[in-house]
């Protein structure tokens, strides 16, 4: 059995936990480690986990709201780190003097940690070498999505059959045509290597839609160019709800425990 629940979500912090049971056997790893070692333990706490029931963090890039205390987090709790090549260059100045067991991997080679089995694969953000992750306990799959610019066949192929969906839904385009942000600033959060707009998360849901698709949550959405609102409504047209049963990723309550189920 598998299942997931979010510490936080947003531009101040991203982490996600998934954990996989077989009978006694359980593994636990965090994707993405944004907050600060304390905060971190304060946020598992209120998922009823320690830092010591953890195996690993995966870290997805090297931009502070993901990577954050990662690698200090993972060496106070002998935790393993898994990223990418490019993330472990570019994230020196976060590393300092934590000596982490950090393990590179690679777009398309997938690995194991306990139950789980991990397929890192790459997307379009404006990052070193950034990766993304489906995982499966052998049965059901969840497929993770954010911080990426825009869709292409390649994601969507990674994406195809997963049982449950995490998919940022970053911006509203004419909220952050109207924000306060500098131009630049918009460029790059509305470009092809920046994040997802609600319609663009909505296309991607339309192609990797099916049936056995139980699970759905908005993430990473922006506090100042998006609404819970406007996000859930853009995902619920496409599987044929409404907007209120569609799940978010909060920024400060997180998600609690989610199933996910063939």
């Amino acid at each position: 059995m598998m299942r997931f629940a979010f510490l936080g979500s947003g531009s101040e912090g991203n982490s996600l936990l998934i954990e996989s049971r077989d009978g006694t056997s359980v593994t636990r790893v965090l994707l993405d480690c944004g907050f600060g070692i304390r905060e971190t333990a304060r946020r598992l706490e209120r998922l009823g986990v320690t830092p010591a029931d953890l195996d690993a963090v995966l870290v997805t890039h090297e931009h502070g709201d993901h990577v954050g205390s990662a690698y200090a987090f993972a060496a106070k709790h002998g935790l393993q780190v898994h990223t990418s090549h490019g993330t472990w260059l570019a994230t020196s100045h976060h590393r300092g003097a934590a000596m982490a067991d950090v393990r590179v991997c690679c777009a398309d080679h997938a690995f194991s940690i306990g139950g789980l089995h991990i397929l890192p694969y790459t997307v379009p953000h404006d990052a070193r070498e950034p990766l993304q992750f489906v995982l499966s306990d052998g049965d059901a799959r969840l497929g993770v999505l954010t911080d990426a610019g825009m869709e292409t066949p390649y994601v969507t192929a990674r994406l195809a059959g997963v049982h449950a969906l995490v998919l940022e839904c970053n911006h509203d385009r004419e909220m952050l045509r109207q924000s306060v942000y500098p131009w630049s600033l918009k460029q790059r959060i509305g470009g092809d290597f920046g994040h997802l707009a609600n319609d663009v998360a909505a296309g991607i849901l339309e192609r990797v839609r099916h049936d056995g698709l139980g699970c759905v949550v908005a993430a990473h959405l922006s506090q100042q160019n998006n609404t819970r609102e406007l996000a859930t409504g853009a995902l619920a047209a496409v599987l044929g709800t409404v907007a209120g049963d569609v799940l978010v990723a909060d920024q400060h309550e997180g998600l609690d425990w989610q199933a996910v189920r063939r």
